[in-house]
């Protein structure tokens, strides 16, 4: 199985380093792994700053604000045939939007490393477009934060 991950840039804040290319895939790699996702996957990740993902959540979620990553699954959750690329045979997952801006920020407002922020952000995203949601209970936040924090020790990265 092989996962495909696209990256496009459409920030100037942060440098999109081939390192950081590399802890996004690493980390979308452990999330897809720990979740014992056995289909090769496609997930696109695009970097932006404060400004760039507040208009994208103003435009598709109402929210007037700037916020850290928004996930856009693309899975319709029945297993369907329609979320295959015929190109290549995976599962297209979605759209992971990623504000290098706001992840720097949280580093340093968290007292954690700014690779420590993406790797949480990207994890974060992809149990997202998997289906989880911490936003339904308390219950559904606690699995999510315990998943989270599992990847990311799996991944050898601590707070």
């Amino acid at each position: 199985m092989r996962h495909y991950i696209y990256f496009s840039n459409e920030q100037d804040k942060e440098n999109v380093t081939p390192e950081l290319r590399c802890l996004v895939k690493a980390a979308v790699y452990a999330a897809l792994s720990y979740e014992d996702f056995r289909k090769s996957a496609e997930i696109s990740v695009t970097f932006t700053d404060n400004d760039g993902i507040q208009e994208i959540n103003r435009e598709q979620r109402n929210v007037d604000a700037p916020t850290d990553v928004l996930s856009f699954p693309i899975m319709s959750g029945d297993d369907s045939e329609a979320d295959t690329d015929r190109s290549n045979g995976a599962v297209m997952l979605g759209d992971i939007v990623l504000n290098l801006e706001r992840a720097r920020a949280q580093a340093a407002e968290f007292g954690h490393s700014y690779t420590r922020e993406v790797a949480f952000l990207t994890v974060h995203s992809v149990l997202h477009l998997l289906g989880y949601d911490h936003l339904t209970s308390e219950e559904a936040d606690r699995d999510m934060r315990a998943r989270q924090d599992a990847v990311l020790d799996m991944m050898g990265i601590k707070r």
